[in-house]
């Protein structure tokens, strides 16, 4: 436990984000802390596999690969605005058919809109 106040070097050496950073962060998992913060691509691993019904998908996994179907990608989709307050357009959910590359889209996509 620390002695002092946490300041914005130490967030920096620890590589947490800072400010917009760090707000759209938030925005996705929730305030940072100590204990641990829940990221994007756990998140978004944790929908496939219960929206796929399998405990074996790897986050490089092809969604369709793994029987996904068009009426499990809109329940994916629906819990992504649910759970993670992000509306993942259709069209890139196609474009990117693993939990990776869709989690680097939200990531990337909240970057330039935070």
């Amino acid at each position: 436990m620390p002695h002092h106040r946490p300041t914005a070097v130490d967030a920096a050496r620890e590589g947490r984000p800072r400010g917009a950073a760090r707000r759209a962060a938030d925005r996705l998992t929730g305030p940072m802390t100590d204990e641990g913060n829940v990221m994007i691509t756990e998140r978004v691993h944790a929908i496939w596999r219960r929206e796929l019904g399998r405990d074996d998908v790897a986050v490089d996994d092809d969604f369709f690969a793994l029987g996904g179907q068009s009426v499990i990608m809109a329940r994916i989709q629906r819990s992504l605005i649910v759970e993670l307050g992000v509306e993942v357009p259709v069209d890139q959910l196609f474009r990117n058919p693993t939990v990776a590359s869709i989690s680097a889209y939200i990531e990337s996509a909240q970057a330039t809109t935070g």
